[in-house]
C-alpha cells in the first residue's frame, strides 16, 4: 500500500472553502480501481497555512493510472477556477510504502 501526501498551503481566510470542496466532491477517485481512501488534515491552533490531503492506493501503479484518466482531469477543475491569492505558496507533493499498519492488526 502507498500513501500519497498533499501539503496544501492554503490562504487561512479560503480554509473553510477549501474544506468544503472536499466535503462536496463528486466522487470520482472512490470507484477507481486500487483507490482506498482519502484524508483530509486541517492544521490545529492555526500552526501552519498548510491542509494535508492524503490518499491511501493499493499500489504506485494503481495512483499512477488515476492520474493519468479523465476522472482525474474532471476532479481537479474547480480548482482552476480559485482566486490568485487562495494559495499561500507551493504545493508540496510526497509519495510513501506502507511499512507498518496499526489498522491491519484489527482485522
Amino acid at each position: 500500500m502507498i500513501v500519497v501526501m498533499n501539503r496544501i498551503p492554503v490562504n487561512p481566510k479560503y480554509w473553510k472553502e477549501f474544506e468544503e470542496s472536499f466535503q462536496q466532491r463528486a466522487g470520482f477517485v472512490d470507484e477507481f480501481p486500487g483507490f482506498i481512501r482519502n484524508v483530509i488534515l486541517h492544521p490545529l491552533d492555526n500552526t501552519s497555512d498548510y491542509h494535508v490531503v492524503m490518499t491511501f492506493w493499493r499500489s504506485k501503479e494503481d495512483f499512477l493510472k488515476w492520474t493519468e484518466s479523465e476522472a482525474f482531469k474532471q476532479a481537479h477543475v474547480r480548482a482552476r477556477g480559485r482566486p490568485e491569492d487562495f494559495y499561500a505558496g507551493k504545493n508540496v507533493f510526497e509519495m510513501f510504502e506502507v511499512v507498518t499498519d496499526t489498522e491491519e492488526r484489527k482485522e
